[in-house]
């Protein structure tokens, strides 16, 4: 265990904004995250390492169980996963949205009970509804007509099993193009436009062995305008209604996803979660007032959300050094730990940790260590003028989306995973070794 022994006072710096509720800084240059010092953590685990605030997970659980406390709160695993955020979610009283058999498994294992968890995904393969229906999955969200009947036939004659049909409801949202999943011409969902969802839906209640018990959409990702949760919720309604009229049918939930988008910089906006849980609240109220249909219960699932704000990766520099008129400083990771600036064009705002720095601000871009000129970890950024080799530096909003989407580039190993809270830090996810590596290399 890694103990703070000297007190630090919460900063309440506007360049802190974006990190966890706990970050201090003890003395000038040096920052401590749930009571311990991130150079402290750097030195002990090695980098990169991912450190994760037990804490403002946790506050970020109980924020979302406050904000809808009747509603049905999920989070979701894709964002980052492992054994400990599995019982931190059972413990918070959050059931949890899995997308495969290993997700599921994993969290199974790990004594999370499984009819609190939702089976997602465009292309299930056999193992995933397998496994779901092995392990007693609460619902199984069908995403393709296809689905209908090879769930059907898996679950048999004599079985039962929950479903919800995901919709596209026809709403463009989300911070890239490549995260906006609201609207048709991409691969998820039912289109309420073209008439799929509403023929999947009765080819549902065909089946006898399927109880349909809601709709499900999902808008995107990093969406932070309350605005296209409204027009969702009054879209989902209407079909709501129509099935109603068409079959008779009252379904008694409504599964709007999540996609909260959060600060990654300081003066980013994030999504006012409070004003999304009133608004939300009361528009799914009116719009069902108005088609006389009883209030479904309400779901949604948050994972960046959660998990994005209380992880920060820490870095080694390697290299710094002029080209033309660029100045790079080069890390000890890069795109196979963080792919996300390659992918969607992501800015973070690292800063140097570990000591105190009086020189002038200088604009660097951060770069990784892989052979890929698109390995950029930050553009256009404010490091001190003297950052040189051997400095450490540190990049808040690192929880979600970086371990999950890690890779093997260059046969690096993918980082560990630290989890501090009250003066301790404990190692959750161990680091990849190049005997992991080879171990899976079986042919000569």
């Amino acid at each position: 265990m890694t103990t703070l022994h000297e007190p630090a006072v919460p900063s309440t710096s506007v360049e802190l904004s974006v990190w966890p509720a706990s970050t201090a800084e003890p003395r000038p240059g040096d920052l401590a995250v749930g009571g311990v010092p991130l150079a402290e953590i750097a030195d002990r685990f090695g980098t990169p390492v991912y450190v994760l605030d037990e804490s403002e997970v946790r506050d970020r659980c109980r924020t979302y169980r406050h904000a809808f406390p009747d509603a049905e709160v999920l989070y979701a695993a894709k964002a980052f996963l492992c054994r400990a955020m599995v019982h931190w979610m059972d413990e918070e009283g959050l059931g949890l949205d899995v997308c495969s058999a290993g997700e599921l498994e994993l969290a199974v294992t790990t004594g999370f009970p499984p009819e609190r968890m939702v089976l997602h995904g465009n292309a299930k393969s056999p193992r995933d509804l397998e496994t779901a229906l092995r392990l007693g999955v609460g619902r199984i969200v069908i995403d393709s007509p296809s689905e209908i009947a090879r769930l059907a036939a898996a679950v048999g004659p004599g079985g039962h099993q929950r479903v919800m049909v995901r919709v596209v409801p026809g709403i463009s949202a989300g911070g890239h193009e490549k995260i906006r999943t609201g609207m048709d011409d991409q691969k998820f969902g039912l289109s309420i436009s073209d008439g799929y969802a509403q023929h999947a839906i009765t080819r549902i209640l065909d089946q006898p062995q399927l109880e349909l018990t809601g709709l499900h959409c999902h808008l995107g990702s990093q969406i932070t305008s309350v605005k296209p949760y409204l027009a969702a919720v009054r879209r989902m309604v209407g079909l709501m209604a129509r099935l109603r009229e068409q079959h008779g049918l009252v379904l008694p939930e409504l599964d709007l996803g999540g996609g909260h988008g959060i600060a990654y910089r300081p003066g980013e906006e994030a999504l006012d979660l409070t004003m999304l849980a009133r608004r939300v609240r009361t528009e799914l109220a009116e719009a069902c007032a108005a088609a006389r249909l009883p209030v479904p219960r309400l779901i949604i699932e948050p994972g960046r959300a959660i998990a994005g704000p209380a992880g920060i990766a820490l870095y080694h520099v390697l290299a710094v050094k002029r080209t033309g008129d660029q100045l790079f400083v080069a890390v000890d990771g890069g795109m196979s730990d963080n792919p996300r600036p390659a992918l969607y064009g992501v800015r973070y705002a690292p800063r140097l940790i570990g000591r105190h720095s009086t020189a002038d601000p200088a604009r660097v871009t951060v770069v990784g260590r892989h052979c890929e000129a698109g390995d950029i970890l930050a553009a256009d950024v404010e490091l001190p003028g003297d950052v040189r080799p051997g400095d450490r530096l540190a990049v808040p909003v690192a929880g979600a989306y970086h371990l999950s989407m890690a890779s093997g580039y260059n046969l690096v190993g993918r980082p560990p995973v630290a989890a501090v809270r009250d003066g301790h830090a404990r190692l959750l996810v161990r680091r990849e070794s190049l005997d992991d590596i080879r171990s899976r290399d079986v042919g000569l």
